[in-house]
């Protein structure tokens, strides 16, 4: 294959008969024109360009991971909370179920002691009405009760506590007799 001089188009054979190609030498010679340029050193990244970089990169897959545990401890403490309004909604129902429900504190878990529960029952005070007002035995009585349900550590994120009030009717047999 022959190289033609751009430009020039072919011009044939030379004086010698041979053909021409770029630069009129048909030997191994130099061909003079546009090089390929050779830099006489070869340009990398420096060391301190290296070190920023991963620097950067420590630094994001930091941020990343960090994130990521965020969001798994979010999910667990979801779960968790899920979990134990799901048993003091149950325990709650439960209450004064099948007996007589008297003001005291009950205290138990649930899970194998993964959830605490206290369950403080009292009776309903109304701060609209005046003290020292006259208390009929015979009537129905309002109690409140408050549960506190924990778990894990019993910090303030790992607590829940729900109110309710229940009306009781007089026990009949402890009234009479």
């Amino acid at each position: 294959m022959r190289r033609v001089e751009p430009g020039t188009g072919d011009r044939g054979p030379g004086k010698s008969g041979k053909p021409r190609v770029r630069g009129g030498c048909a030997r191994r010679c130099r061909v003079p024109g546009p090089r390929s340029p050779v830099p006489t050193f070869q340009r990398g990244y420096t060391l301190l360009e290296i070190i920023v970089a991963f620097a950067v990169l420590g630094l994001a897959l930091t941020l990343l991971l960090g994130t990521l545990s965020g969001g798994v401890r979010q999910v667990r403490w979801s779960a968790d909370s899920g979990r134990a309004a799901l048993h003091a909604q149950s325990l709650l129902d439960e209450v004064g179920v099948g007996e007589v429900l008297q003001p005291g504190r009950r205290d138990g878990d649930f899970d194998g002691g993964r959830y605490r529960w206290v369950l403080d029952v009292a009776p309903y005070v109304d701060r609209s009405l005046p003290p020292g007002r006259p208390f009929d035995p015979f009537s129905p009585q309002l109690l409140q009760l408050q549960l506190t349900v924990t778990w894990g550590e019993g910090g303030p994120r790992e607590r829940l506590q729900l109110q309710s009030l229940r009306l009781v009717q007089p026990d009949p047999a402890g009234v009479s007799g």
